[in-house]
C-alpha cells in the first residue's frame, strides 16, 4: 500500500488558485515598486510585503511542508506574465520568502499554526527586507525620520500582509476550499 502524497492533486490546484491570485497582486507591486522608490521609498518595504500572501495563504489552509514555496513559485511565475521585466526579482522573492516561511514551519516541525508563529516567519522577512532595500536604494541619504518610517513599514508590511493573509486563509477554509479540522477537545 502506497502512502499519500503531500502534494495530492487538490493540494496542487488550490496552490494553483493561491498563486494566481496573489501573484496578480505581486505583478501590480512590481509595476508600483519604481513609482514608489521616487516619491516615496520609506513606504517600499511596507509595498513589498506583499509577497508574503502566497505562502501563508497556503500554510493556513494546508499546514503541512512545501505548500508555502510551491504557492510561491507559482505566484512568482503569474507575476512575471504581468511585469516580465521584473521576473528575477520576482522568482527570487519568491524563493526566499517561500523558503524562509517552510524553514520556520519546519523549525517548528509543521505542528504550529499560531498567529504568533506566522507573524515570526513575517518578522524575519521584513529584517531581510529592510536590510536589503536600505543598501539597493540608498535609504541612508534620506532623513531620519524618512529612515525610521522605512525600518518600522519594512517590518510592519510583511506582519500586516501576514495577518491579512491568515483571514483570506481562514475565510477560504469556512467556505470550504479545504475540509475543516477537526479540534482536539
Amino acid at each position: 500500500m502506497s502512502r499519500p502524497s503531500v502534494l495530492s492533486t487538490r493540494v496542487l490546484l488550490v496552490c494553483a488558485a493561491i498563486g494566481v491570485a496573489t501573484g496578480l497582486v505581486g505583478g501590480i507591486e512590481g509595476w508600483l515598486a519604481v513609482p514608489v522608490l521616487a516619491a516615496t521609498p520609506f513606504l517600499y518595504g511596507f509595498l513589498l510585503g506583499v509577497h508574503v500572501l502566497p505562502g501563508i495563504i497556503a500554510q493556513e489552509l494546508f499546514r503541512g511542508p512545501w505548500v508555502a514555496l510551491l504557492a510561491h513559485v507559482l505566484a512568482a511565475f503569474v507575476s512575471c506574465a504581468i511585469a516580465p521585466v521584473y521576473a528575477l526579482q520576482f522568482l527570487g522573492t519568491a524563493l526566499l520568502f517561500g523558503g524562509i516561511q517552510e524553514l520556520v514551519a519546519a523549525a517548528f516541525r509543521y505542528r504550529a499554526w499560531a498567529w504568533w508563529r506566522y507573524t515570526l516567519s513575517a518578522l524575519i522577512i521584513g529584517a531581510g527586507i529592510a536590510a536589503v532595500v536600505w543598501m539597493a536604494a540608498d535609504l541612508a541619504r534620506l532623513p531620519e525620520w524618512a529612515q525610521i518610517a522605512y525600518i518600522a513599514l519594512s517590518m510592519l508590511g510583511p506582519v500586516a500582509w501576514t495577518l491579512g493573509g491568515l483571514a483570506v486563509g481562514r475565510s477560504l477554509e469556512r467556505a470550504g476550499v479545504v475540509p475543516r479540522r477537526r479540534v482536539a477537545r
